[in-house]
């Protein structure tokens, strides 16, 4: 890829602890990707705690050397899940910015979908609502009072599923939110300021699969966390 233009499509995969499993989604997403447009890239996010036996980034490299639409970002972690997403938007060139997990509970195609609609030019952000879950009762249940507290707080922003992805924005629309937000709370962040600065936004149901052979990374402490910083935005 010619880095010295910007790309109409990055799609950024968040990829912390994912390992091995990194290598077969982002492969995945980029053959999707190159049937929606001849310029993208895909930004794999690979951040790593200091003295951890993570070997994602090992992985990323092995991607970037493969094909030059790659490109890694991976540092030592100074921030949790929103640290990781707004470093990955700030790396990103593209016209059009998707954010995407990539441990595969998100569909890969509803990329496609998103992308489709935010190139009509009447959103500034596309995004999914799991309409069906297929992970356990305790993620369930905290999507569930995240939701309802959101919508309670801020009934003007119109979103079903706050911390549902992919979420593709414009980057005239990024650019605008200002984000700060270090930790899982980054998702409601962008809504918020979305629906204070009045920009159109769309979304549509995807089914959420089950994931295997991995905890939640969302512990008791996060979700604390979470609750305060969305009385903090409501009445700041």
């Amino acid at each position: 890829m010619d880095t010295t233009t910007r790309p109409e499509f990055s799609v950024i995969i968040l990829c912390y602890r994912s390992e091995a499993s990194i290598l077969q989604f982002a492969r995945t997403t980029r053959d999707l990707v190159r049937g929606l447009t001849d310029s993208y890239e895909i930004v794999l996010v690979g951040n790593y705690f200091e003295n951890s036996n993570d070997k994602t980034r090992d992985f990323i490299a092995d991607l970037e050397k493969e094909d030059s639409h790659f490109r890694g970002i991976c540092k030592p972690k100074e921030g949790m899940m929103g640290w990781d997403m707004r470093e990955g938007l700030n790396f990103a060139m593209g016209k059009y910015l998707c954010v995407i997990d990539g441990d595969g509970q998100f569909p890969i195609e509803s990329i496609s979908a998103c992308y489709k609609e935010i190139i009509t030019g009447k959103y500034g952000l596309v995004k999914t609502y799991r309409e069906k879950r297929g992970d356990g009762v305790y993620r369930r249940t905290i999507s569930k009072v995240y939701n309802f507290l959101f919508s309670l707080l801020f009934p003007n922003v119109k979103a079903r599923d706050i911390n549902s992805k992919p979420k593709i924005l414009t980057r005239a629309c990024y650019e605008q939110l200002n984000l700060t937000s270090d930790d899982w709370f980054v998702d409601a962040e962008i809504m918020i300021n979305i629906g204070k600065l009045g920009i159109a936004t769309h979304e549509f149901p995807v089914v959420f699969e089950k994931l295997d052979g991995r905890e939640s990374f969302v512990k008791p402490q996060a979700i604390i966390e979470f609750i305060r910083n969305l009385i903090k935005h409501r009445f700041k």
